[in-house]
Order: structure tokens, then C-alpha cells, then sequence
């Protein structure tokens, strides 16, 4: 399983720690990961509307211009299955991070012991959501459609139509 990590953060050096922290954790775990940097909440919106989807995001709280917290209340109104790990030098957004359902807020300094337990959990908890879900070839795309999240699927003619909970409806060529 290849798992999609980005990580956006304003500052070069924390960017380069996180990259150094990442490559570390794959040549440790033996786990392979492939990687994306961001130095503005901007950089990574627009990435995401081009078609990046990670599987996790590690996002700086206090960026100009965007903030981490107004990036990822964006970014769930098209994506609520990527983990959202806040990592800032501020205790001041924890709550306010939890309303745009992130799965950890982790304090700077990072530490290499802490960060790779973050990792191992986020990823155990990737890894369960994959095993629970199916991807498909829809109209807009390829999209993983959690079992979970399924209300049910129609047929009609070669037409597959997954309707789920929130009320969208995905489209597939299939019978």
C-alpha cells in the first residue's frame, strides 16, 4: 500500500525537518510513501484541485495569507476521508482544529519519537479504512468509496449509481 503524505508548512526549515522525518520513518519502517511539499496553504488548494488526494496531511496552524485551519475547512467540503494532523508552535488552535475534524494537533518541536508514533497510528488507521472500502472509476474520476458511508447502489442499464450518506451520488460504467 502506497500511502500519499503532504505536508504544508511556511517555513523552509520545518519543511526540511518533516522531509527529513518522513524519509527516516520509511527507511525504519520499511514503508513506502510518496511525498509532497507545500510552503503555502495556496500552493496545496491548488494542488488539491489539480487531483492530489492524500491519504494524510500534516498542515501548519499559523501561515500568511491562508491559514491552516480556513485551508482545511476547505479542503473538507470536497475530501472528509484525508487525516488532517495539525502541526504548529501554538497551543491557541487545538480546539478550533477539531471542528474541521482533524485527527491529531501535534506541538512543535517535533520529536522523532512522538511524530513516529503519530505516523504509525495515522497510517494503521489508513490502513483500516482501505480494507473497508472499494475504489471505483467514476465520472470525475477515481474515487474510494468507504463501505461504511454507502447507503446503497442502483443499477440501471451499464450505469452503477452509489448513493451515500451525505447525499452525493457517484457514477459508474459497470454492470
Amino acid at each position: 500500500m502506497l500511502l500519499k503524505i503532504a505536508y504544508c508548512d511556511d517555513d523552509a526549515g520545518s519543511l526540511a525537518q518533516i522531509a527529513a522525518l518522513l524519509e527516516e520513518y520509511q527507511h525504519l519502517r520499511g514503508v513506502h510513501l510518496a511525498c509532497s511539499a507545500f510552503s503555502s496553504a495556496l500552493e496545496l488548494m491548488a494542488a488539491m484541485e489539480d487531483g492530489l488526494r492524500p491519504d494524510v496531511l500534516l498542515l501548519d496552524v499559523i501561515m500568511p495569507g491562508e491559514s491552516g485551519i480556513s485551508a482545511a475547512r476547505e479542503i473538507r467540503q470536497f475530501d472528509n476521508d484525508v487525516k488532517i494532523i495539525f502541526l504548529t508552535s501554538s497551543a491557541e488552535f487545538a480546539v478550533q482544529s477539531y471542528t474541521v475534524g482533524a485527527y491529531y494537533y501535534q506541538l512543535k518541536p517535533i520529536r522523532e519519537e512522538t511524530f513516529f508514533q503519530l505516523m504509525d497510528s495515522v497510517i494503521d488507521e489508513c490502513r483500516r479504512a482501505e480494507e473497508q472500502s472499494l475504489l471505483l472509476r467514476c465520472k470525475n474520476g477515481i474515487s474510494r468509496i468507504r463501505l461504511d458511508k454507502l447507503e446503497y447502489c442502483e443499477i440501471i442499464g451499464r450505469a452503477l449509481l452509489f448513493h451515500m450518506a451525505n447525499g452525493q451520488v457517484l457514477e459508474s460504467a459497470g454492470s
